[in-house]
């Protein structure tokens, strides 16, 4: 079982440190533009390993994806990072064309492979992955959901007391300002969370969440990387295990949620094909607003894509 994430920054580095440290893939290739620079991370990593009792095999290349052939999963975290006073939508099209590059080379050398997205704006690059790989959009999957959720679930705690572990959560929509927090599937430990905070009190959580990653840029003057590095880790897991487990991702929407044509994060089933079914909640007229919202917001941002700059 092979794996390749394309970017060995932050996010990349520690997406195979992390999933090299489960001992659940034989190979992991780690790949990037600049010289040594995958293979000097690649190689740190590899040290670590005997410590936590891994045998997963981690190799580090430049630009040669060649060396990505026959890879189950390709990880996508390549592009420009969000630097302070940025938003993610700021960085469409220049991340647009890195994203179709690394997907073109990818998919050339692991036509089966399943595509995970972490580049920003995440929701676009999806879509800009899924236009060039010309795979069923099953296989080619944003992680969002998933991150918007832990972060939500810290604040919580903070503010509750209580551990994360025991909160359920479910945030749809496009990963950012236009997140949409569902109040109603929220609860701890199965209790709702109506019995612990107001609708009112939950929303200043919420304003929390989607300020988590600017936060943190302007703190490091970056973007994060060991959430969202965990949570595509999750993803990988439920795909390589075929756990068949639900989380929020972003995904190509065909009239779901009465929305087409549009990468949008909604809860699906991730198994070994990639997305196995995507979950119809019944929402209110409120949470069916705000999702329309968010899906407006990223086609705007698709309407700023400059496709005709891009050979599909």
């Amino acid at each position: 079982m092979k794996i390749t994430i394309i970017g060995a920054g932050n996010v990349g580095a520690s997406c195979a440190s992390l999933l090299s440290q489960k001992d659940i893939v034989r190979e992991i290739v780690l790949l990037d533009v600049k010289e040594k620079f995958a293979e000097g991370k690649s190689l740190d990593i590899s040290q670590m390993l005997s410590i936590v009792g891994s045998n997963t095999h981690v190799v580090g290349v430049t630009n040669d994806y060649s060396k990505s052939k026959n890879s189950e999963i390709i990880i996508i975290t390549c592009g420009i990072p969000r630097k302070p006073g940025m938003s993610r939508d700021d960085l469409v099209n220049t991340n647009a064309k890195i994203i179709h590059n690394a997907t073109k080379k990818s998919i050339f050398f692991s036509p089966k492979a399943k595509l995970i997205i972490v580049s920003n704006p995440l929701d676009v690059m999806a879509y800009v992955s899924f236009l060039t790989s010309k795979v069923d959009s099953s296989r080619v999957i944003g992680m969002a959901g998933i991150l918007d959720s832990v972060r939500y679930r810290y604040f919580l705690s903070k503010k509750l007391n209580c551990s994360s572990h025991d909160i359920q959560s479910l945030l749809l929509g496009g990963h950012g300002e236009t997140m949409v927090p569902l109040y109603r599937y929220t609860s701890i430990s199965g209790i709702p969370i109506r019995e612990f905070l107001s609708k009112e009190k939950n929303q200043e959580i919420i304003e929390k969440t989607k300020k988590g990653g600017e936060q943190i840029v302007n703190l490091l003057g970056t973007s994060a990387w060991m959430a969202p590095s965990a949570s595509v880790v999750q993803m990988v897991e439920s795909i390589l295990k075929n756990s068949k487990r639900i989380f929020s991702c972003s995904v190509f929407l065909k009239g779901e949620y009465g929305l087409k044509n549009v990468y949008l994060g909604v809860p699906v089933i991730l198994g070994k094909s990639g997305v196995e079914k995507i979950i119809e909640l019944q929402l209110n007229k409120e949470e069916r607003d705000l999702l329309k919202n968010s899906a407006n917001h990223i086609k705007n941002m698709m309407k700023e894509l400059k496709l005709n700059d891009i050979n599909f």
